[in-house]
Formats: C-alpha cells, sequence, structure tokens
C-alpha cells in the first residue's frame, strides 16, 4: 500500500501519471531474417497503475507460415513502482514445449527459474529484468534518463539463465516504420568480442518509450529485424 501510494504522489510532482500507457494496448511488428518478413509478433500491453500484464505472442508469416507450426509465446506479469516494472513472473513456451518460468520474490531477493524439468533458485543480482518487461520499462518510468552516452546496465532471464547487457544511448533519431514517423532513442548494445550477438533498440520517445524496434545482429553477420507495424489502443 505504501509504496503505491509513494508511486502515486511522486506522480503527482513529476506530471507523470498522465504520461503512463493507455490501460490496453496492443502492438504488432514484423519479424524479419535477412529482410525476409518470417513472422508476425502481437504484443499486448494491460495495466491498472499498479499491476502490469504483457503477453507477446508470434506466428510464422509468409515462408515463415510454411517453415514453422504453433506459436511462440512470452508472458510476463509484476507491480509498478516509481522506478519502473517489477516483474513478478515470465514465461516462455515454444510450440507445445514446457514452458520456462522465471519467477521473482522481491521480499527474500531470490530468482527462481525453472526449465528442462529442473527448479533453481539463486539470490537476485543487481538491475534484474526478463527480456520481456525490460523492453516496456522505460515507459512506466517517471523521467526516464536516456540522454546520449548514457551507460544502461541490466541482468536478464528468460527462464533458463541469466544474462548481463550493456547499453550505450547511441542519440535520438527520426525513424520511418509501416506505423509512421516516428521520434526515438536508439540504444546500442556493446559487444564484448567479436563473436559476441549484437543488439540495438529503438524506443518511440512521443509515444510513452514503448518498443519500436529490436535488431539483433548474429556473430556470422544474419540480421533478425523487430519492426513495428500497428499500434491500437
Amino acid at each position: 500500500m505504501i509504496k503505491h501510494i509513494a508511486f502515486f504522489v511522486a506522480c503527482l510532482y513529476a506530471g507523470a501519471c498522465a504520461a503512463l500507457p493507455p490501460h490496453k494496448l496492443s502492438l504488432t511488428y514484423d519479424l524479419s531474417y535477412n529482410g525476409i518478413v518470417a513472422a508476425e509478433l502481437t504484443e499486448v500491453l494491460e495495466h491498472d497503475g499498479k499491476v502490469f500484464s504483457l503477453t507477446s505472442e508470434g506466428r510464422g508469416k509468409g515462408i515463415g507460415a510454411l517453415l514453422y507450426r504453433g506459436a511462440a509465446k512470452r508472458t510476463c506479469r509484476g507491480e509498478i513502482t516509481a522506478a519502473g516494472l517489477r516483474p513478478l513472473e515470465y514465461r516462455d513456451q515454444r510450440g507445445d514445449n514446457p514452458a520456462n518460468v522465471a519467477r521473482f520474490d522481491w521480499t527474500r531477493k531470490t530468482l527462481t527459474q525453472q526449465h528442462d524439468g529442473k527448479i533453481e533458485t539463486t539470490a537476485m543480482v543487481p538491475s534484474l529484468h526478463d527480456r520481456l518487461s525490460f523492453v516496456y520499462n522505460f515507459a512506466f518510468q517517471i523521467s526516464p534518463d536516456l540522454n546520449p552516452g548514457r551507460d544502461i546496465k541490466v541482468t536478464l532471464t528468460d527462464g533458463k539463465g541469466l544474462t548481463q547487457f550493456h547499453y550505450v544511448v547511441a542519440g535520438r533519431e527520426l525513424l520511418k516504420t509501416p506505423a509512421g514517423e516516428l521520434e526515438t532513442v536508439h540504444l546500442v548494445k556493446q559487444r564484448e568480442s567479436k563473436d559476441d550477438r549484437g543488439t540495438e533498440i529503438w524506443f518511440a520517445s512521443g509515444r510513452n518509450y514503448l518498443p519500436v524496434r529490436i535488431l539483433t545482429i548474429e556473430h556470422d553477420g544474419a540480421r533478425i529485424d523487430q519492426m513495428l507495424t500497428r499500434i491500437d489502443d
């Protein structure tokens, strides 16, 4: 109760409550591999200012519909704080395979990951998120610090393990998308070696810092590009 009161008081003074994303919205993306669209991804965000849920579901599209059957689905639920999203549970399921699950116990400061019939509990590390809540976290921060040159270090769980990411804010860009031209903030992952996977993320600064584009570059140069095509709110 106290943390929610503190959050709304902070919103009042910062004028941020009105800037929160709509209580429900849907974002649609095309997912391409080396320029060829292979899947469509739909992500749904719902919140009431206190708690949130996220659902991301991808299905084959074009040639991808012929190659891949079933759906890949990720979900996350948790709480909203003055610092942003605080996940409680993350699930990642591919087709009919058992889901990988991550559960966050913020009282005991533990993370429990469930995968391949195993359950592992470890102590939380700083700046911990799951792979879904992280890209929506800036949308719920009262005043996100995304000035050029800023370092952003985060540890992400996918239910199977932890991966550390180091991003640098590259700057602001006007990005052309099928959903229109959007003012964005561009983050670039810092590679630790030539074999490290590259990642770049663009957030819409005029649309609550929602994720617009996520580009992954494999060590062999293959490009996996997630591009926004529509926002429904």
